[in-house]
């Protein structure tokens, strides 16, 4: 009985057996046969790896075809994601040769979250970095070193408040803009035309399929697309007004800090403008900065040269900085006058030196006598606009310097353009809660007080008097292009409003202001020999804070404007003494007047007209 029963067990546990043998054959070939191609493809997943070719990011042009910005070959450290995690080993090496901590090191590679792309530790690396990596090979599983191009400004400063710069992808970034595509490592415009156009720069990475060994290193490569590079920028600037514009601006500054007891004119901006279209033609803010220094990674010794410097460098002044724009706002308190017949050209006022109402003078206590309407203009008579203030009104100050576009961005397509701000009744009692006073009305018809403008806006507004009261969005960049030459977009002069006034209050606005240039005018003494008749208004702003501000606002040809200048020097003081001498200097080169002939960059064009 015993021995039945025991074979009786030794059977069903053979048929067991048997069972799950047969299971496992069946498991097995399905897993063979009907999943072999699936298990193959995971296989092949974790020995090869998507390495990713960087786009070149499009080129900027000027009018003329100079390349003004453009890109080099430098190298990238980065991580092949491996199987296992990255070792502390390999991050320590890797933060010791790179010079960075090894935080930064293990934030990324948390950011990244297993990607099989690879992980960019550090652009624009030195030969001596890739020296020492490529020494200790071994010892650094999965890092690889890879060619990208890297952001070139062939001119290093040169125009930096227009162009931005471009480095890598913050966090922030990343959040708001990957549903766009962006991935950590990324390199992104961060500021100026960098910024705006940046999904138009950035191209279509290309990259290559690279089998890895069992430690992460590349072996082979099985396959590569290659990268499609960016559109390219043609820009309304142009280099040679660009170039002269900031070279005088530095040339003034150093003039000012060393010869003269202006020590604290350390900034300044300028606008060159065609009134007849608002395209740029140059744009200046100083000081300036390299955006060079960011395109691999800024050290922490270069930011803080920038961040410390009390003159904000990284601030485009020319769009971003608001400034009392002084007597060039007597043009509107004028016009006000004029239209509104509050006073009439012929008319005469005695100036004593101080108004009878209100004791506010003249600079330095001068006085003029009697004085028509182009006199005081061309001399820039404070006392006489202090009574042309006192007959329009404060309230129609506000409604003709909104009618020229001051108190609103101007519209260009840069970031952190301001607004500016017009004097009026509703501010004041908002922000002070105080009534308005006589004597405020007074600075504002002068351009004091709560007047604040940008200098963008007064290139605007000396442009509508020039070209007949038209008002033009100013514009900087005219057509965008694919890698092979075709247009993708071109862009036009667009006009945004009338200054509604007369033809005959714009022609006397006009003349005066063209005596300003000439013998006897605030800015005769420069312009008075000048070959080409031009029109222009200096401004001095007084300034709590220190020394005045100099203004001044030309444009010319007299008869048929094509260029529009203004120029800002903070702390310069008189505007016909600090800011006229630069705008000569802009205008020389605009109508290459006294230009040295010397081999320039090259052009893909002949040079267009201005």
């Amino acid at each position: 009985m015993p021995v039945k029963q025991y074979g009786h067990r030794i059977d069903v546990l053979a048929i067991v057996v048997l069972l799950v043998f047969f299971a496992l054959v069946s498991r097995l070939g399905y897993l063979q046969v009907m999943q072999g191609e699936y298990y193959e493809r995971l296989a092949d997943g974790n020995r090869i790896r998507l390495i990713p070719s960087m786009a070149p990011r499009g080129i900027f042009y000027d009018r003329n075809g100079v390349a003004l910005v453009n890109n080099r070959p430098g190298f990238t450290v980065s991580l092949v994601t491996l199987a296992a995690p990255v070792s502390q080993d390999v991050i320590d090496k890797l933060a010791a040769i790179l010079g960075i901590s090894e935080a930064d090191i293990r934030a990324k590679i948390v950011q990244h979250n297993g990607s099989f792309e690879p992980l960019r530790i550090k652009h624009n690396v030195g030969p001596d970095i890739v020296t020492k990596i490529e020494e200790r090979r071994s010892e650094l599983p999965g890092v690889v070193i890879e060619v990208q191009p890297i952001r070139n400004y062939i001119y290093n400063d040169l125009a930096a408040h227009v162009f931005g710069y471009v480095s890598e992808i913050n966090d922030d970034e990343l959040k708001k803009r990957k549903a766009e595509g962006y991935k950590p490592g990324d390199i992104v415009g961060k500021f100026g035309l960098e910024e705006v156009y940046d999904l138009q720069l950035r191209g279509l990475d290309g990259g290559g399929q690279v089998e890895v060994d069992v430690s992460g290193r590349p072996v082979q490569v099985l396959g590569k697309k290659e990268p499609v590079p960016g559109d390219n920028l043609s820009l309304t600037i142009d280099y040679r007004i660009q170039k002269a514009a900031e070279e005088a601006i530095d040339q003034q500054l150093k003039y000012l800090q060393t010869k003269t007891r202006y020590v604290q004119a350390k900034a300044a901006a300028a606008v060159v403008m065609n009134p007849q279209t608002g395209e740029i033609l140059a744009m200046v803010s100083r000081p300036a900065f390299n955006p060079n220094l960011f395109a691999g990674g800024i050290s922490i010794k270069d930011w803080k040269t920038i961040n410390d410097n009390p003159f904000h460098p990284m601030e485009n002044r020319a769009i971003s900085g608001e400034y009392p724009p002084g007597s060039t706002f007597k043009i509107v308190t004028g016009t006000a006058a004029l239209e509104l017949g509050k006073v009439t050209p012929e008319e005469k006022i005695l100036d004593t030196g101080k108004h009878w109402l209100i004791p506010k003078g003249n600079a330095d206590g001068e006085a003029l006598g009697w004085i028509d309407f182009k006199q005081a203009l061309a001399k820039s008579d404070n006392v006489y606009f202090y009574e042309m203030g006192n007959r329009v009104g404060i309230d129609n100050l506000e409604k003709y310097a909104r009618m020229f576009g001051l108190g609103t961005a101007t519209g260009i397509n840069l970031p952190g353009e301001s607004d500016g701000l017009v004097a009026n009744r509703a501010y004041k009692k908002k922000v002070y809660k105080e009534d308005w006073y006589l004597s405020e009305t007074f600075d504002a018809a002068i351009g004091q007080g709560f007047q604040l403008t940008t200098p963008i806006q007064l290139a605007m507004l000396i442009s509508e008097v020039a070209n007949g009261g038209h008002r033009y969005r100013p514009y900087i960049v005219s057509k965008i292009t694919a890698p092979n030459g075709e247009i993708v977009k071109e862009f036009a002069p667009e006009e945004l409003g009338m200054v509604n006034t007369s033809e005959g209050t714009l022609n006397l606005i006009r003349d005066a202001l063209k005596e300003v240039a000439q013998e006897g005018g605030t800015a005769g003494s420069v312009f008075s020999d000048f070959p080409v008749p031009i029109a222009g208004k200096t401004g001095t702003v007084e300034n709590s804070q220190g020394d005045d501000h100099s203004w001044f606002v030309a444009y010319g040809p007299f008869n048929a404007p094509r260029i529009a200048v203004v120029v800002l020097v903070e702390h310069g003081g008189y505007g016909a003494a600090s800011a006229v001498p630069i705008a000569k200097k802009i205008l020389e080169a605009a109508f290459n007047i006294n230009q040295t002939q010397v081999e320039g960059p090259k052009v893909h064009k002949e040079r267009a007209a201005i």
